[in-house]
């Protein structure tokens, strides 16, 4: 197997929404963002399917150990030698791959986040750090592409908190800010046993907003000379903005259920956002941010 095959595989068996926004790109860009991918995987993993806190931080120390490798020209792991050769046309960068890192050791050091900002800077570092090195892979010739890229980053593991509650919880985590959880009355205790209450669906909506305005916001910061290139991640944006209506729709009753999008309708999300752009609501939430941006901008 090329390391190449070792990374279509790992995205392909996850079954992710990502691996969706992959097929209608050029080859060189697909290998890129699939390596890239299965190096969010493998680091995940590292600390999701450990047990033991000491195991997963050598396991990350393994990794970081492999990155500085990638960089000086000897890596060693599949998905590192697939995305060698992506590194210099890409402006793939050592220190966004080690922020990533950074993200995944906040998960063996904490189990709670004291608040919003707490929880965003998390997020920025697991995903939005990753969406600034995939809208290199993508094309961007306008670094506002950049902002765009992390709001969605955000976004998107915001929809991931929230369709993930039970099962993190299941693990002994909660990601929900505490703060937020005081504010609508929602104890750990219920969350961590498993009990709905009036409380806890008033905080899902509450961060379920954070999450749709993290999405316009992302659609209204980019530039519309790279709208085509950044295509894939607007598929991303869209087939997890469907997952959000569709956890809201279903009264997020996440705590005993894992939700989520069947692949033919993934599919169908990606090809129509494709084609077509972005779903109307996405889009008109988006202007409504723009709109709001430049009010503010006036004197």
């Amino acid at each position: 197997m090329t390391p190449e095959e070792y990374c279509r595989d790992r995205a392909s068996a996850s079954g992710s929404s990502f691996y969706y926004s992959f097929l209608f790109l050029p080859a060189a860009r697909r290998n890129a963002i699939t390596a890239l991918y299965a190096y969010c995987r493998e680091v995940d993993d590292a600390v999701d399917e450990v047990s033991d806190a000491a195991i997963a931080a050598a396991k990350l120390d393994w990794w970081q150990g492999e990155v500085e490798r990638l960089f000086a020209g000897a890596p060693q792991h599949p998905v590192t030698r697939a995305l060698a050769p992506h590194l210099a046309p890409f402006g793939l960068t050592r220190e966004r791959m080690l922020q990533v890192l950074e993200g995944m050791r906040i998960d063996l050091a904490q189990n709670r986040f004291l608040d919003f900002p707490a929880l965003a800077r998390y997020c920025h570092l697991v995903a939005g750090v990753v969406g600034e090195m995939a809208a290199g892979i993508f094309g961007l010739s306008n670094d506002a592409t950049l902002s765009y890229a992390r709001k969605l980053g955000l976004a998107l593991q915001l929809v991931n908190i929230l369709r993930d509650v039970g099962e993190d919880a299941r693990r002994g985590r909660i990601y929900l800010p505490l703060d937020d959880m005081q504010r609508f009355g929602v104890k750990t205790a219920d969350i961590l046993n498993g009990r709905y209450t009036e409380g806890f669906a008033q905080l899902m909506n509450f961060e379920a907003g954070r999450a749709r305005q993290a999405f316009a916001q992302a659609l209204a910061d980019l530039p519309q000379v790279d709208y085509r290139a950044q295509r894939p991640g607007i598929i991303m944006g869209a087939i997890y903005a469907s997952l959000l209506d569709e956890l809201a729709r279903d009264g997020f009753r996440v705590l005993h259920q894992h939700v989520s999008l069947t692949p033919i309708r993934k599919f169908s999300i990606a090809w129509r956002t494709w084609v077509f752009g972005p779903p109307a609501r996405m889009r008109r939430l988006a202007g409504a941010a723009g709109a709001r941006a430049g009010n503010a901008a006036e004197p």
